[in-house]
């Protein structure tokens, strides 16, 4: 049997707490949710949708690897360029489940939510790059399979059935898959000494514990017995 590596200790933290299995996802793959729940995912959760473009600009900035660079000026663009930007699918799910526009671009956030959106900032500013870098992938490489549950039945269990709406995860079973390949991969290039190693898996631990905290708030106010 192989040693446990660095590595297999950063793919555990993000597996103990992946949000696939988080009970508000659980509820929402089963189609357990009400729709009340699912708007009130959409206000929440649209905070952190909003600010994502801002953490990978931030790493970007941070980051004196050109190969590193290149990759992240590339999820940047497809984070927040053109009319398909990701917040604005994001609002287009919103606007499919019955949230209106203004409803999730003005509410009101839960603590959890505000300290989510805090701590991925915070790890994307710090100067040793890879502590962003890591947080951004503890997030994505969560994204194509959650995208993937999300999706799936839609319309059957919460009458959503305008397409526009499925957009935003339907790119992420995708895109996601790619970002964090190339995110591990610049990783693991360069975080060779152990103190940089040991940044990746605190970066990823506060990130992993960071989302999982916010969706705990989501359930928090949700109407269903989650």
């Amino acid at each position: 049997m192989a040693a446990q590596t660095w590595w297999d200790d950063v793919e555990s933290l993000i597996k103990n707490k992946h949000l696939v299995n988080h009970p508000y996802n659980v509820a929402w793959r089963n189609g357990e949710l009400a729709i009340e729940d699912v708007r009130t995912y959409c206000k929440e959760y649209f905070h952190h949708v909003l600010a994502f473009p801002r953490y990978v600009s931030a790493v970007h900035s941070n980051t004196e690897d050109m190969p590193t660079r290149h990759m992240l000026l590339a999820n940047l663009v497809e984070e927040e360029g053109g009319e398909n930007n990701h917040p604005e699918l994001f609002l287009r799910f919103s606007e499919g489940a019955g949230a209106t526009r203004e409803e999730v671009q003005t509410a009101e956030h839960r603590a959890e939510t505000v300290a989510c959106v805090d701590t991925f900032m915070r790890l994307a500013k710090d100067p040793n790059p890879l502590v962003g870098l890591a947080a951004l992938y503890a997030y994505e490489s969560q994204q194509s399979e959650l995208s993937a549950v999300k999706v799936k039945n839609l319309d059957v269990h919460y009458g959503i059935i305008d397409e526009k709406a499925y957009d935003f995860f339907s790119v992420h079973i995708g895109a996601d898959e790619i970002h964090s390949a190339e995110e591990r991969e610049a990783i693991m290039r360069q975080a060779v000494t152990e103190a940089d190693r040991e940044a990746v898996r605190n970066a990823v631990a506060e990130a992993t514990d960071a989302v999982w905290s916010m969706f705990n708030g989501i359930v928090a106010d949700c109407v269903s017995d989650v």
